[in-house]
């Protein structure tokens, strides 16, 4: 189970939040957090803001002074035109699947500011996952969007680009040789996490149990050694890249 508290206190969060809270305007009154989760960016946002709606698929569990919650897909949001302020979104859009939809929906519901922060350019690749039920591989933590600069703008064509920021370093790179061993193999190292779902059939993601056979072991290290290499001559690329849009 993915542990929020030690996530959010780590180095590498305390600056994704840092950044994010930089572009947040300091003068309007209504903010939307789509994606809110356990409600740390909603409190954060209720500080700033005289009210905070917080979203998420399922009904956000905590109750925070100042924040109303709702159980919405970003896809179908269920406010008026114009209803906020600013709409805060991030690390939402790379586990949508219709993200033009999403993104519109934003564009709609934003009267002001929208900030996104999604994965910079994530290799989609890495940390691959098998469902141990039917049998299909998953992308890493849901992720099934890769963002590079170019595409946020062309995502939200009715807002303005303000502001463009990218925080952290990492050097994760996979090749299709290398994805596909480790595909054979079963993906015994990839993200597994007892929260998680398959995308496929519903069924919780699980790492291998038991021996696994000789050449599933074979491919997996084959695989890693591909990996090893490569990694020398990749570049380290940020790991975030957030912006600020506004509506005319």
């Amino acid at each position: 189970m993915t542990d929020l508290a030690k996530y959010r206190a780590s180095e590498a969060e305390k600056a994704r939040t840092a950044d994010l809270l930089k572009m947040l305007p300091t003068s309007r009154a209504s903010a939307l957090d789509l994606g809110a989760r356990e409600g740390f960016f909603s409190q954060l946002l209720a500080e700033r803001f005289q009210r905070v709606t917080a979203l998420d698929l399922s009904a956000p569990a905590f109750n925070l002074p100042g924040v109303s919650k709702v159980a919405a897909d970003a896809t179908m949001l269920p406010f008026r035109d114009e209803a906020f302020d600013c709409v805060f979104c991030a690390e939402v859009l790379e586990h949508v699947p219709n993200l033009q939809q999403a993104c519109a929906e934003i564009s709609r519901v934003a009267r002001h500011e929208v900030i996104i922060g999604v994965p910079y350019r994530q290799d989609l690749r890495a940390g691959r996952a098998t469902c141990r039920k039917c049998r299909k591989i998953n992308p890493p933590w849901g992720h099934v969007h890769s963002f590079r600069e170019r595409q946020l703008p062309q995502l939200f064509p009715q807002l303005k680009m303000l502001k463009m920021s990218f925080v952290g370093s990492v050097k994760d790179r996979t090749n299709f040789v290398s994805a596909r061993l480790m595909d054979w193999a079963g993906n015994p190292w990839g993200i597994y996490d007892e929260e998680k779902q398959c995308q496929y059939c519903g069924a919780p993601l699980a790492a291998p149990n038991g021996e696994r056979s000789l050449a599933s072991r074979l491919c997996a290290v084959a695989a890693v050694e591909i990996n090893r290499v490569q990694e020398k001559f990749t570049r380290p690329h940020a790991n975030w890249i957030h912006v600020l849009l506004a509506k005319s």
